[in-house]
């Protein structure tokens, strides 16, 4: 018995420490996952930070790379951010947030390509490249805008569909609280005429209605028969009837 107790205690303090071992590693990977993304999230800001700097305060080749970057990256993150967040609410997007992984590929090529120029000496090869690189940039932000205008294009549509069944609605509603709201203002008025009516002509309005009821005229009641009517004088049987006297 002792043994068993022992066994099962075990049992229970291994699974307490096995649970707590697996929540342990959640929360870790949890917190890893979210020191990731704001690392990302910091990197992403410093890098297009400094892209704007650049394009903006760098004239020739490396202000053309910078300004190409920096148009393919803004173009690309707001069609991720409208694809994701539309998803949410909107299935069908899948196929488009499918689209959007393969020309998002093509993207991060580009955008390498760009930063592996932006160290190149060789700054006359790189100006004879740019229509090209702008070309490429271009087919891939047009692609990316087409997308995120088109899933906005459909959530402002529902969202007017929507607005407008819901205005038709409160119309129908607003409709009937107006009717109810009249039939009864009219019923008091109607009331209040009626009961002003009656007491001008000097009669008060019977309990249940609005208009004087007739007094009933007494009508004459027949007397009530008499439950024990007299009977006939009967003679008895044991009484003579006399004869009348003889005058002679």
């Amino acid at each position: 018995m002792e043994a068993a107790l022992i066994i099962f205690a075990l049992m229970v303090l291994f699974t307490f420490v096995g649970l707590g071992v697996f929540v342990t590693v959640k929360v870790v990977k949890a917190a890893k996952r979210g020191v990731d993304r704001t690392i990302t999230q910091a990197r992403r800001t410093v890098e297009d930070t400094t892209l704007r700097a650049k394009s903006l305060g760098q004239v020739g080749v490396a202000g053309a790379l910078a300004q190409l970057r920096l148009d393919l990256r803004t173009s690309m993150r707001a069609t991720q951010q409208a694809l994701y967040d539309g998803v949410r609410v909107d299935a069908s997007l899948k196929e488009s947030i499918g689209l959007f992984e393969r020309l998002s590929a093509h993207g991060h090529e580009l955008d390498d390509e760009l930063k592996r120029l932006e160290q190149e000496p060789d700054r006359k090869r790189i100006a004879d490249g740019l229509p090209d690189l702008r070309e490429r940039a271009a087919k891939i932000t047009q692609a990316a805008d087409s997308l995120r205008w088109a899933a906005r294009d459909r959530a402002r549509r529902f969202a007017a569909d929507d607005l407008s069944t819901l205005s038709a609605q409160i119309e129908v509603e607003s409709g009937a609280l107006r009717d109810w709201s009249r039939s009864s203002v009219d019923d008091l008025t109607a009331a209040a005429e009626a009961w002003d009516a009656a007491q001008a002509a000097g009669q008060t309005p019977a309990p249940g209605g609005w208009e004087p009821q007739p007094q009933p005229q007494p009508q004459p009641q027949p007397q009530p028969a008499a439950l024990n009517p007299a009977a006939p004088a009967t003679p008895y049987p044991w009484q003579k009837t006399r004869r009348p006297e003889s005058t002679t």
